[in-house]
């Protein structure tokens, strides 16, 4: 049974930090460019980062960059987002998905390009 599965989020103060993972079970994520999406009540789903099959490129939308950090770990099959100096508006679901490629296309990741999701992990950064 293919697998995408989330898990890391939670309840943080602003400042804080959270590493999510997304692990994958019954396919090998070796081959695809992965990406991380969010989706807050009321707003469209917008892609945050994503990182190329071999961990040699990644990419950042401009709200995160500097303070979010993708990686992968194809040993165990699992993606990682580190998410340091969280802030309110960083509140979403978090989600991760399998690019339909090896490679992250210019800007922000665009959910059209992505074929598998996992279910999603909720963040809330409040004090």
């Amino acid at each position: 049974q293919l697998q995408l599965v989330e898990s890391g989020g939670g309840l943080v103060q602003p400042g804080g930090s959270l590493r999510l993972s997304c692990a994958a079970s019954g396919f090998t994520l070796d081959y695809y460019a992965i990406g991380w999406f969010r989706q807050a009540p009321g707003k469209e789903r917008e892609g945050v980062s994503c990182i190329s099959s071999s961990g040699g490129s990644t990419n950042y939308a401009d709200s995160v960059k500097g303070r979010f950090t993708i990686s992968r770990d194809n040993a165990k099959n699992t993606v990682y987002l580190q998410m340091n100096s969280l802030k309110p508006e960083d509140t979403a679901v978090y989600y991760c998905a399998v690019a339909l490629s090896s490679y992250c296309s210019g800007g922000d990741p665009a959910p059209y390009e992505y074929d598998y999701w996992g279910q999603g992990t909720q963040v809330t950064v409040s004090s």
